[in-house]
């Protein structure tokens, strides 16, 4: 391997200019009801809503601590709602409203603006090629996440 490599900070610092670009685009847009990170939680609710915090946090990469704070105020605003889980009275349950629904089309809009920008100059196959690298990293720093038996 390498002794030098760049690829952690390059991340970073794309994840970095990724979200002030997409935050722009979301006012831009007249999205101003949520942030990037939040509508990452409504997207994934989008495709399946109705699920359990556990699920979510895994589907969303979020630490149950970090979604926790980010659902109460998805929930203030009015776009999703927490029920008793009808098969474990423990659990929570994370539905959509529909004025989160009605936000959709707009965000989806917006998300393929997004990716316009994101792969500007690259062909079908390079894009193919480059989500299964980052696909490859993503199962890696999961594997050694969980290594100590840590879960978020």
């Amino acid at each position: 391997m390498l002794e030098r490599t760049n690829g952690g900070f390059l991340i970073s610092k794309i994840k970095q200019i990724q979200g002030r670009v997409f935050e722009r685009m979301l006012d831009e847009n007249g999205i101003s009801e949520f942030n990037g990170a939040q509508g990452r939680i409504l997207f994934v609710l989008w495709e399946t809503d109705d699920i359990p915090i556990s699920m979510l946090s895994e589907q969303t990469g979020l630490a149950k601590t970090t979604l926790t704070s980010m659902l109460d105020r998805l929930e203030r605003s009015g776009h999703i709602l927490r029920l008793p889980d009808p098969d474990d009275r423990r659990a929570v349950r994370i539905c959509l409203t529909e004025r989160a629904e009605n936000l959709r089309e707009k965000y989806e809009r917006v998300s393929a603006m997004m990716n316009e920008v994101f792969y500007r100059g690259f062909s079908d196959n390079e894009i193919l090629a480059f989500e299964e690298w980052l696909r490859k990293i993503l199962e890696n720093l999961i594997e050694k996440e969980n290594e100590n038996g840590h879960k978020n």
